[in-house]
């Protein structure tokens, strides 16, 4: 069974970081983009960033450009989200996606759509993000 694990959630005070690691088991997702998205209570599920597979090419919500960073290791598997300067409005769900393409040279808005149709999701991080 293919899952999408999520891990580095947790509480922080305005200003602080964290680091969130997404790991895949059962299979490897290394020609595939990844992205990280957020749910916040009330909200619909939106983009934070993606990296396409290679990661040559990124894409950042404007709300986090500048704070986050995406980054994916390839040896290990896993993708991170850097998260820096965290706000109260950061506080949500961070869940972990998969591509449905292999080698999509460049990621995009329209990425993140065809993100929300893949079957590779985690089950999601909390961040809490107190004043």
């Amino acid at each position: 069974q293919v899952q999408l694990v999520e891990s580095g959630g947790g509480l922080v005070q305005a200003g602080g970081s964290l680091r969130l690691s997404c790991a895949p088991s059962g299979r490897t997702f290394s020609s595939y983009a990844m992205g990280w998205f957020r749910q916040a209570p009330g909200k619909e599920r939106d983009v934070v960033a993606l990296m396409n597979w290679n990661g040559n090419s990124t894409y950042y919500a404007d709300s986090v450009k500048g704070r986050f960073t995406i980054s994916r290791d390839s040896g290990k598997n896993t993708v991170y989200l850097q998260m820096d300067s965290l706000k109260p409005e950061d506080t949500g769900v961070y869940y972990c996606a998969a591509d449905r393409f292999p080698y999509r040279p460049l990621v995009s808005i329209t990425t993140a759509r065809s993100m929300r149709a893949s079957e590779y999701w985690g089950q999601g991080t909390q961040v809490t993000v107190s004043l």
